[in-house]
């Protein structure tokens, strides 16, 4: 699918209210694609982990920002939450049927940081120069 496509595909998706501050899922589009949101689900691509292996594996992010960002990924059924009747228990992250399906797109987005990351830095270079 060419970029001006997938362009008019999206607007006649979200033509109804997404540019509304009162859209009904935009809190839903903000909380999927904030920074810690979208490196979870990129990172539980890999297969299931616990909590603890789960920050080790997202650099940066505070217990407390995995687990209100794993709630919110849990509420939306894009991420499952196992419990074993364990002492103490054990909890296993993984993605959902949904969850899976909105990592191809995400996936594709941090590929093309990757690919433009040069493009991106020589960019913040002439910026910040001048």
């Amino acid at each position: 699918m060419t970029e001006p496509h997938q362009l008019g595909v999206a607007q006649r998706l979200l033509a109804n209210d997404t540019f509304d501050k009162k859209c009904a899922y935009r809190p839903i589009m903000d909380q999927v694609t904030n920074r810690w949101s979208t490196l979870i689900v990129a990172a539980l691509m890999g297969g299931p982990y616990r909590f603890s292996a789960l920050h080790g594996r997202v650099g940066g992010i505070s217990e407390k920002m995995l687990s209100q960002n794993l709630k919110a990924l849990v509420r939306y059924g894009l991420v499952a939450r196992d419990v074993e009747p364990t002492v103490p228990p054990q909890v296993t992250y993984s993605l959902t049927e949904l969850g899976v399906s909105l990592a191809g797109p995400l996936t594709e987005l941090l590929g093309w940081f990757g690919r433009h990351r040069d493009e991106l830095f020589a960019a913040q270079g002439r910026y910040d120069e001048g």
